[in-house]
């Protein structure tokens, strides 16, 4: 009896150490899809009531995204579709996105430096846990261009800080554009263009689905504009 005990203890510390690292090595899907009234971007006013899926792939510290937009009441309304690889290790975030937007050019394999709609940007990150920090940069396909009429490189970057109060979660943002740039609007030099106050409520709704709720301030001092945005996230 004693020898089958010590069998069945080595075979329970054997799962333990063995199944979390079969989980981890899973590979593990994402789908959803956000409702929201308006469609804002850095600041920027790209559409009323929009329908935003996800659908991606993670593997260990590597993760492929698909994002898109669409509006809901507005055909001229922003239509996106973007791709994203990303790394992630500790706090250290690394990735390339493929934003395609409509346009009067908008054939979605059309790459042709001078006419398509793909814009292609880096961004790399480091999340201190009370804030973290982003930097985004175009770097190839449908940029703008500075002061000279040269492609502008055009970059975002912001400072994002997480909190929970009064039964929330909360995120405070705080972006600007470091230089001119024609791909985010009125920027002629050094712009704020993002001072956002977010907070999110997830509603369980039954065991395996839940509909987080969020609502956020969102203000561009660059163009003086203010908004409030309000949508859920339906997720499995």
């Amino acid at each position: 009896m004693k020898e089958m005990e010590r069998k069945v203890m080595m075979l329970a510390v054997t799962l333990s150490i063995v199944a979390p690292t079969a989980a981890q090595d899973r590979v593990k899907g994402i789908v959803q899809a956000d409702i929201v009234n308006q469609y804002i971007w850095r600041g920027q006013d790209l559409g009323n009531t929009s329908l935003q899926p996800t659908l991606g792939l993670s593997y260990k510290d590597i993760s492929l995204v698909a994002w898109g937009s669409v509006g809901l009441t507005d055909s001229n309304d922003t239509k996106e579709f973007d791709l994203t690889l990303a790394y992630k290790t500790g706090g250290l975030n690394i990735g390339v996105t493929d934003y395609w937007f409509n346009s009067p050019n908008d054939r979605y394999f059309n790459y042709a430096s001078h006419s398509t709609s793909h814009v292609f940007e880096a961004n790399i990150g480091y999340d201190f846990g009370p804030v973290a920090i982003q930097w985004y940069t175009n770097f190839a396909g449908n940029d703008g261009i500075n002061k000279n009429g040269k492609r502008a490189y055009s970059s975002y970057f912001e400072i994002g800080a997480p909190f929970s109060l009064g039964g929330l979660e909360w995120m405070a943002t705080a972006g600007a554009v470091p230089y001119a740039s024609s791909f985010y609007a009125d920027c002629n030099g050094f712009s704020v263009t993002n001072v956002s106050l977010k907070a999110t409520k997830d509603i369980k709704v039954t065991k395996t689905l839940s509909l987080p709720l969020f609502a956020g301030i969102s203000v561009n001092p660059s163009t003086e504009k203010s908004y409030f945005v309000f949508g859920f996230t339906l997720c499995p």
